[in-house]
Order: structure tokens, then sequence, then C-alpha cells
């Protein structure tokens, strides 16, 4: 009788020692979110701001000529092989990245993670048009990247620029809302290949979303688990499909003392994670575009060459990246936030 209750004594403290980290995480979100908060430091954002830089000036000469469009193309003619083999097979290519600045020195955001990651998956049977169909339906968005995307609105449109609304929903451990602006501007090589660069221009974390008392905090001034958010597509149609890439940075609060178990799987893991989710959704909604309504998946008339005016033609043609027009403000102008 008392080895018995010995072993159950023994399953309770096991099951009390598994269940703890959730049940401290519902603790510490529910009554303590100060634990949680963290502010965003001018010098965190400066440190990204030189990240972006040092990133744009690669990704710029990238898009200029089409052998080197794609991340892919700069990889060893074995290895690209071999990924472009598994693309064809429906895998998705990742790869983590790090920018170094011009003296080729570590680029640190003090008080703040910078999570770089690129992808590429590949579309059979596709054209550029099609893709780029899908991608700029921003309207319809919370239909195709749920369970990331739970919002989303098509703020503005003019010719190739974009203002968009996304409310994003990441959960590991934590659930984290947040609802983002984001300014998007694609541009055109040539016929087969089209890029697009984007700038979260707002990021608020959602208290009590979804609820009557739902309210955004202050930008940056949360629990740091989304401050800054930049992405770089790039579509290239060939080998009988088009090729889709996309490159993420964003920024994070650092992983503070103790609360590594809580913080740390969601700044570290959800951007790789949902990158990948973005590259397979966008090849599987495509696809079934194409499958169910061929004549609505087909190619934009404004995709076409043949219908682009001469002017937009050249305007879109390798536009440097963040460039503006008399008038328009820039891609990358400051987000509002508390830093």
């Amino acid at each position: 009788m008392v080895q018995q209750s010995k072993k159950t004594m023994t399953y309770r403290v096991h099951a009390v020692l598994l269940l703890s980290p959730f049940l401290l995480a519902q603790i510490l979100v529910a009554a303590a979110p100060q634990v949680l908060s963290a502010e965003l430091r001018p010098e965190t954002v400066e440190g990204f701001q030189r990240y972006v830089v040092a990133t744009e000036a690669r990704v710029r000469k990238q898009v200029a000529r089409p052998d080197s469009f794609l991340y892919i193309d700069g990889l060893s003619q074995q290895r690209r092989s071999e990924v472009q083999q598994l693309m064809k097979q429906g895998k998705i290519f990742i790869e983590r990245l790090e920018s170094r600045d011009a003296s080729g020195n570590v680029i640190e955001a003090p008080g703040g993670l910078i999570h770089h990651w690129i992808g590429d998956v590949f579309i059979p049977g596709a054209s550029i048009g099609q893709v780029l169909n899908l991608v700029e339906d921003y309207a319809h968005q919370q239909d195709l990247y749920q369970p990331d995307v739970v919002r989303s609105r098509l703020l503005s449109h003019n010719g190739d620029d974009f203002k968009v609304f996304l409310r994003f929903r990441e959960k590991k451990v934590v659930t984290v809302t947040m609802d983002t602006v984001h300014e998007v501007h694609y541009s055109r090589l040539d016929g087969a290949h089209w890029y697009s660069q984007s700038a979260a221009t707002r990021i608020a974390e959602v208290e009590n979303p979804d609820k009557p008392n739902e309210r955004e905090k202050p930008p940056g001034h949360d629990g740091g688990f989304l401050w800054r958010l930049n992405s770089y597509w790039r579509f290239a149609e060939r080998d009988g499909g088009v090729y889709v890439e996309a490159e993420s940075i964003s920024l994070t609060r650092d992983i503070p003392t103790g609360l590594g178990w809580l913080v740390g799987p969601f700044v570290t893991s959800i951007p790789k994670e949902s990158l990948e989710r973005t590259l397979g959704s966008t090849r599987s909604a495509v696809l079934a575009r194409i499958e169910t309504n061929p004549r609505k998946a087909a190619a934009s008339p404004l995709k076409s060459p043949k219908n682009v005016s001469s002017a937009r033609m050249q305007r879109a043609t390798l536009a440097p990246l963040g460039a503006s027009e008399p008038g328009r403000r820039t891609l990358f102008s400051r987000p509002e936030s508390g830093g």
C-alpha cells in the first residue's frame, strides 16, 4: 500500500513537472504581463537599419541580372542542381542568412535579435502572371495564408504600389496577435523576372484580440515579439514553371534571462516556420487556382509586357530598392514606434 502510494505521488510530481511550463506561461501572461514587456531602443533600430542597408546592397546586385536573379543561382552547380531537383518534387528550400557590413563585421542590434531567412519554392506549370495575381490579392490573404494571417485588407493601390493591412497571429507556448501595415512595391526586370520589396511601416501588438476590450499596445512598447519586418520577393519564370523566392528580415526583442523557455521558441523559430508556411501556401494556392479555374488564374493584363505603357515599363525596370517618386513616401521610411 505504501509502495503504491509512493508510485502515485511520483506520477503526480512528473505530471506537474511536465505541465508546469505551460501553466507558468498562462500565469505570466494573465497575472504578470510586465514580465513579458520590452522597450524598443534607438540603438536597436539603428542596428537593424544598418543591417537592412547591407542586405539591400546585395539584393540590388542580385536582381540586376537574370543569371543571378535568385539566391539559388549563386550556389555551386552541384548544390543548385540538388536544390532544384528537390523543389521540383514539391519541397521547400530554406536557409538562414547573415549580412555583414562592408568590412565584413557582424552587424548587431543591441537589445534585439535580427532574424534573416530565405526560401524558394517551384510552381510547375504556372506563369509569372498567375503567381503575381495571387500574391497581389491582398484582400484575400487571410484566406490564403492561414493560420499566420487572420485578417487582411487592401488599403490603397496605385500601379505597382500597394498599402496593405495584415493581422498576424502566431502561437508558440504563448499566442501573440499583431496589427501591421505594409508598403509594397513591385518592379520588372524583364518579362520573366519580377521582384518586390515590402516594409512594415507600423506594427502594434494587440491585447485581448477579438474581444470587446481589444486594444493595441503602443508600437515599440510591447512584448517585443515583432518590431520590424522587411521582405524581398523574386519571381522567375523558367524550367516550365515559376520559381518563387522570399527573403525575410525581422527584428524582435532579445531573450531575457530566465525566460528562454518561454520567449526563446517564439522569437527564434517563428520567423523560419512562418516563411516555410507562406511559401508552401503560395505554391498550393497557385496550383489550386490553375486546376479549378485556369482562366481566372491567367496572367493579369498589367503584367503582360504588351499592355504595359512604355513610361511605366521604364519606371518599373530596375527601380532602386527603397526609391521613391516625388511626393511618394519611400518604402523604408521610419515606421511608427517607440524607438
